[in-house]
């Protein structure tokens, strides 16, 4: 797997399409001057590397090595601003700022009306859109205008424009607290895991409560409504609570349903909306509704707007909830032809996604290859996670291994199943948020290969019991629904 990100600038490069590409062509190309200008010298030869190379671009004599620094971020600095003037990059808060931009050097021309007008117009689609932080930007330089100006624009203005102000700094007040108080409980979630007990989950309600208490929810418009809603899934996530999850993550959905409108202006949270919504019914095993709902999404995605951020996490949305579709209903008939098609996007999309969303879509395919019985490439999707260059999460890398020695076990491969249980059992010692069951499951896998087959039985057993236990369930359990250690169990019983 190539890694473009080595170097920001061939990154970029790499990034372009076609079109783009002969847009910057056009651009630079549009005065005599720059014809052989050594920016441009430099971009073909980087388009040209499969890999990043300094000595390779040295080679050509473009630039010395002590000014290649200066010269590749000239040409960033020029690709960047030949994608603002490309319309297919253009979207309603860039509109919006250049408008800003172009009142600015109005004003500053002494053309003080014109840039008024201006700002106004781009006011109301601001507050339109719900932008109200461009909203108030816009407004400050109202304000600045009309205090230096006797414009005489509008009968009281001075009225109108402070109680503007005012309520947009208090709506972006609070879109602020809601937005912090979201990244917070999700960061709790990333360091420290789910809530482990009952002392845990009572900290974190009363955290959310006292950062909350203030909010009338009737009172709220869009964006903070959005805010506040994500920051209940994180809550639900965070204590395990997967109704209130599933509550909130719908509300969040619908809020886009609410105005279609919004999807193409917030893609990433309507997507991002969606991906919770739909994981919460796949941990509920809610089939009928899941379907419901990833067929609204895959309706509504034809209004996405089209650019490689949006096409990444559709990729990743769309691929996950086929193959959760199938791990709750594995009777179901899926394309044979699902693998390649992830296998595809993912080498299109590998370098615009975290590498963490690749690994689990090489679990869940791992997985998908278990239930057809197929364990060599089971096994090898697994090692793909084992051997990947990135930081893999401890409950991603323990499922993995887990999964490993069930391929072994069914396999009958004695011998590689024993290297694989002590690998896990040691990799359990060294897990930040092991806990019960981690540990349980872990030496359940070193006693199972010395047992005689009848006592194998009363081993699965009693692992199957421990699992079920309500608490265990609440507190302790973590995310196993991939690949069914239950279910594995139960036919060996």
């Amino acid at each position: 797997m190539s890694n473009h990100n080595k170097d920001s600038l061939f990154s970029l490069i790499k990034s372009l399409n076609r079109s783009e590409k002969r847009q910057f062509k056009l651009y630079v190309n549009r005065l005599q001057i720059n014809a052989d200008a050594k920016f441009l010298l430099l971009f073909d030869t980087l388009d040209k590397l499969d890999e990043y190379d300094e000595n390779a671009i040295l080679k050509k004599k473009i630039t010395t090595k002590q000014q290649l620094s200066n010269l590749k971020a000239h040409l960033y600095k020029q690709i960047l601003t030949s994608l603002r003037m490309n319309p297919s990059q253009q979207n309603n808060r860039m509109q919006m700022r250049e408008q800003f931009d172009f009142a600015t050097i109005l004003y500053q021309k002494g053309l003080h009306k014109q840039s008024l007008k201006i700002l106004d117009k781009a006011k109301s689609q601001a507050l339109q859109l719900d932008e109200k932080a461009i909203a108030y930007d816009i407004l400050e330089l109202e304000k600045i205008i009309e205090s230096q100006f006797i414009t005489r624009s509008i009968s009281g203005r001075a009225d109108q424009l402070i109680q503007q102000s005012e309520e947009l700094s208090l709506q972006n007040l609070v879109s602020s607290k809601l937005s912090n108080l979201s990244l917070k409980l999700y960061s709790i979630l990333l360091e420290n895991g789910y809530a482990k007990d009952e002392n845990e989950i009572n900290e974190i309600q009363n955290f959310f409560e006292k950062e909350t208490n203030y909010i009338i929810l009737e009172e709220l418009k869009f964006k903070e409504k959005l805010w506040f809603y994500k920051a209940n899934v994180w809550l639900a996530m965070l204590t395990q609570n997967l109704d209130n999850a599933y509550e909130f993550s719908k509300k969040w959905v619908e809020l886009f349903y609410e105005k279609k409108e919004r999807i193409q202006h917030h893609p990433v949270w309507f997507l991002k909306g969606n991906t919770y919504l739909l994981k919460i019914l796949y941990l509920k095993k809610n089939s009928e509704e899941f379907k419901y709902w990833y067929d609204l999404l895959e309706k509504a995605s034809s209004n996405l707007p089209q650019n490689d951020n949006v096409e990444a996490l559709w990729f990743v949305n769309k691929f996950n909830n086929k193959l959760n579709y199938f791990f709750i209903n594995p009777k179901e008939n899926i394309s044979p032809f699902l693998i390649k098609d992830i296998l595809r996007e993912i080498n299109i999309h590998q370098n615009k996604i975290d590498q963490h969303h690749i690994l689990v879509l090489y679990l869940k395919i791992a997985a998908y290859y278990f239930l057809k019985k197929d364990w060599i490439n089971s096994f090898e999707y697994c090692q793909k996670i084992l051997k990947s260059e990135a930081s893999i999460q401890d409950d991603l890398q323990f499922y993995t291994y887990v999964l490993i020695m069930m391929n072994l076990y069914d396999s009958g491969n004695d011998q590689e199943l024993d290297m694989y249980t002590y690998k896990t059992h040691q990799f359990c010692k060294k897990m930040k948020n092991s806990n019960i069951i981690t540990r349980k499951i872990s030496l359940f896998f070193i006693e199972l290969n010395d047992l005689y087959p009848h006592e194998k039985v009363k081993a699965f057993r009693e692992l199957d019991s421990f699992l079920k236990d309500s608490e265990n369930q609440e507190l302790l359990k973590r995310n196993t629904n991939y690949i069914n250690l239950r279910r594995w169990m139960e036919d060996k019983i």
